[in-house]
């Protein structure tokens, strides 16, 4: 499989070639300070291969605290892009920046004695194609 990625202003573009062993929704506090949302969507991969075609050095990794919580973004617009982890055994990739349609639905959600108290029946929400007026 061959999926094609970017970051929302277009600067850093990449493929990853390979199949994704699993895929996790992460409603640890981390994830959700990192992601301003009420989890991370994550693809994991120990046998893809991450190739980046445009703007590599516009991307930046933070690694919390040291800690392994690790994130890379582009330094223009912010987006999360993937990362190489565990000394170069685990690609990281946030579901999001994939441009492709992924074969493959989440796993389940994980850390979820930690998600926001908000967080609850959100598939109950109102939903709208565009923003609501007023």
């Amino acid at each position: 499989m061959k999926y094609a990625g970017s970051c929302l202003c277009g600067a850093v573009t990449f493929e990853i070639v390979g199949e994704f062993e699993d895929f996790y929704l992460c409603h640890c506090g981390r994830c959700r300070k990192d992601t301003g949302s009420a989890h991370a969507a994550n693809l994991f991969s120990s046998t893809a291969e991450l190739r980046w075609l445009s703007g590599q050095e516009e991307c930046k990794t933070f690694n919390f605290r040291g800690e392994g919580h690790i994130k890379s973004f582009c330094i223009n617009c912010g987006s999360a892009l993937p990362n190489i982890q565990m000394d170069g055994t685990l690609l990281v990739v946030p579901a999001g920046s994939i441009d492709s349609d992924i074969n493959i639905k989440p796993h389940g959600h994980i850390y979820c004695a930690n998600k926001a108290n908000w967080d609850n029946e959100l598939e109950k929400a109102p939903r709208f194609d565009e923003l609501p007026n007023g």
